[in-house]
């Protein structure tokens, strides 16, 4: 997996993107929180689920079914809200932050792959191009040179271009007060 640091940074780079103005910086973070939420399936080890099984890593969980799923309930639960973003573009952002965590991991060096279409399909893929170093599971591991390793590429291949695309955002929202 990317590690939560660049499923974050991915989340509320695309909510800056889609809900530009400050009002809404809550949102931003709940964008990031909901990129990172299809790793909640790792509690899955603990309870002994196999790796490679429907609700196990990467499974279920980081389907684009989970990513709708997700959505949909978040817009039920928040959306309407005095201040609250359109509904249609706030369940637009969680549906990308969310389904955005299968894309980075599919980006990744390691692990059997993401199951994009899960429950209709079991099948695992991954992206020809994985730059991305694969995170160690737990804290303990991610501490050493391992997660230096993945802080590494994630800074080069998601904060980075995240950093770039805000910057082209910015200088445009600029122009467009500026004329």
């Amino acid at each position: 997996m990317a590690s939560i640091v660049g499923h974050c940074v991915l989340g509320a780079t695309l909510a800056k993107l889609l809900l530009p103005e400050r009002r809404y910086w809550p949102y931003w973070l709940l964008a990031a929180a909901c990129a990172f939420l299809p790793d909640a399936d790792v509690v899955g080890f603990k309870l002994h689920i196999a790796y490679d099984s429907l609700w196990g890593h990467r499974g279920l969980s980081h389907s684009l079914v989970a990513a709708v799923v997700v959505a949909t309930v978040v817009v039920l639960l928040v959306g309407g809200r005095a201040g609250a973003p359109p509904r249609g573009r706030l369940w637009a952002l969680l549906f990308l932050a969310t389904a955005s965590h299968g894309v980075l991991d599919a980006m990744t060096t390691g692990g059997l792959g993401v199951a994009f279409f899960s429950p209709f399909d079991a099948e695992r893929h991954f992206f020809g191009f994985r730059p991305i170093a694969v995170s160690p599971i737990g804290i303990k591991n991610f501490l050493g040179e391992w997660g230096a390793r993945v802080l590494r590429s994630e800074v080069k291949w998601v904060l980075l271009p995240c950093a770039l695309v805000l910057l082209v955002q910015a200088a445009v929202l600029r122009r467009q007060r500026v004329a």
